[in-house]
């Protein structure tokens, strides 16, 4: 809702169902770390969001999405390369794409998630 427009903290509180203690205690937080700043009119905070410090975020994030861009990249080619359909084959169990042994994809499913490797022969 900030995003959107300067709230109020009762604002707030109407629309996230959270009690005005707890909404007030994040705010507190976000306030104390410059993501959000307050302003008192007659007896009521105002807050509003900071842009800078998602500015400094979004530059920081920039060369990790431009890494991850190109890696997905190369991964969409391989695909299209082998004539793989992740959507179509898809493990019911976990999510993964039956035959991810078979194309070359390591799956690693521990129980705290699913990452995926390609083996590019092409580039080793």
């Amino acid at each position: 809702m900030l995003r959107l427009r300067e709230c109020t903290v009762s604002e707030l509180v109407a629309a996230v169902g959270m009690s005005q203690p707890a909404v007030s205690k994040h705010l507190r937080v976000l306030r104390e770390a410059g993501i959000v700043t307050a302003q008192v009119r007659a007896q009521q905070r105002v807050y509003r969001l900071e842009p800078a410090p998602f500015r400094e975020l979004d530059a920081w994030l920039a060369p990790y999405r431009r890494m991850w861009t190109h890696h997905l990249a190369e991964l969409e080619r391989h695909l299209d390369r082998t004539g793989t359909d992740v959507d179509h084959h898809p493990d019911p169990r976990r999510g993964i794409p039956a035959d991810a042994d078979r194309r070359g994809v390591a799956a690693d499913v521990d129980g705290r998630g699913v990452s995926a490797r390609v083996d590019n022969e092409e580039e080793q």
